[in-house]
């Protein structure tokens, strides 16, 4: 089978695609990654071809982004999905996915859920495609109502094609439930021998809290002082606390850390998590996903995007507690208050105490190993692409 997936930017949109890429790769499958230029360095560490893209002008795409962010949650959403996703960032893919679907003919295209171009391109050429959740489904409901306008100009009824492809999310079915009528569910397998995290503390045995704000959170300028402000709301916790900041935050402007704290710019997620007692996130998918596939239980204090939907599912679910920002929203500010520390403590303390977030957090990690593996769903989507092999293993969830 040749298979072409397609991403935008940022690791929050390619993560979800790399299951099924090395999936691929080890069937012997052909694989072509199409993604913009920020992903070029990621895509040149693997093994796969690839083609990149233009990114959108700074010049554009920097003023928009900043309406996006200083908009509340939901009207920023909105102009996102219209003016950056589906806008700049279909017509800059455009012409490159095209190009490949005409000279490379893939038997199918993969794209997450926020790649639009793909889906015009897939549809031109007769070629069936699938998209793979980097939201919840309930989110992905909410932006869907957005691309009437913006699909139009492609094809009339581009977007009930979207709505009927098949739709692949690692959320477990009973924290999510999706409307759309061919979901399959899948789950990363951890790797084989995953052991926690080496100790930092010279064994001191307090529950381990792993702290982390994402990818796109450490890179904003403001997320200093969101770090400061959640370090002071752990900090005088009897735990270790494991902070990650990425590549983009200035860990001096962090100012002094308590004796418990480690701060790090990367370690795997999967070995910090299987030796965590809690997380604290801001809600985004990949962390949420990461912790409940652990059966790890959150703290969500969610900033933007998805994310105060990802906490409200973690909250409804039992496998942890969301804590809304009361402080300031504007761009160079923290969107934490001051009053918001005592907060975030208190539901540190809460799920690290309270027995039951861990139970239903256990609970969902065991429903989410229950699904079919990235590898086991490609199968079933060759089924339904029309390319045989399927079977009942993605048995679709609602």
């Amino acid at each position: 089978m040749r298979v072409l997936l397609a991403s935008t930017g940022g690791s929050g949109h390619f993560t979800p695609l790399v299951p099924f890429i090395d999936a691929l790769a080890a069937r012997g499958d052909e694989v072509l990654v199409v993604a913009p230029a920020r992903l070029e360095a990621v895509l040149a560490a693997r093994e796969q071809p690839y083609r990149v893209c233009p990114e959108p002008p700074p010049a554009v795409l920097g003023p928009v982004m900043t309406r996006v962010l200083t908009l509340p949650v939901n009207p920023g959403v909105i102009v996102a999905t219209r003016e950056v996703f589906g806008g700049l960032h279909l017509t800059s893919m455009l012409p490159v996915v095209e190009e490949a679907c005409r000279s490379w003919r893939p038997d199918l295209v993969l794209h997450e859920s926020y790649e639009y171009a793909s889906v015009v391109a897939a549809e031109r050429h007769g070629i069936p495609h699938a998209r793979v959740a980097v939201t919840a489904a309930r989110f992905s409901l909410f932006t869907d109502a957005v691309l009437p306008t913006v699909l139009e100009p492609y094809g009339t009824d581009l977007l009930e094609k979207l709505r009927a492809s098949p739709y692949l999310t690692r959320f477990p079915a009973s924290v999510d439930p999706s409307p759309y009528a061919v979901t399959r569910r899948y789950h990363e397998p951890a790797a084989a021998g995953t052991e926690p995290s080496a100790d930092r503390w010279g064994g001191d045995g307090d529950p381990l809290v792993y702290l982390t704000l994402g990818t796109e959170a450490g890179g904003m300028p403001n997320a200093p002082a969101l770090y400061r402000a959640a370090l002071d709301a752990v900090g005088t916790l009897p735990v270790r606390v494991l902070v990650t900041v990425g590549s983009g935050t200035d860990v001096s402007r962090l100012g002094p850390l308590p004796p418990q704290v480690r701060v790090e710019r990367w370690v795997p997620q999967a070995e910090v998590l299987a030796g965590a007692s809690a997380v604290v996130c801001h809600g985004g998918s990949g962390t949420v996903f990461g912790a409940l596939s652990a059966g790890v239980p959150l703290v969500c204090v969610p900033l933007f995007a998805d994310q105060p939907t990802n906490a409200r599912l973690v909250a409804e679910a039992g496998a942890g507690v969301a804590v809304e920002p009361t402080g300031s929203a504007e761009a160079e500010a923290a969107p934490l208050g001051p009053a918001d520390i005592p907060r975030i403590r208190e539901a540190v303390e809460t799920v690290l105490k309270e027995p039951s977030y861990r139970t239903a957090a256990a609970r969902l990690g065991a429903e989410t190993r229950a699904t079919p593996t990235a590898g086991e769903l490609l199968d079933d989507l060759a089924g339904l692409a029309g390319l045989g092999g399927g079977d009942a293993r993605g048995a679709a969830g609602s």
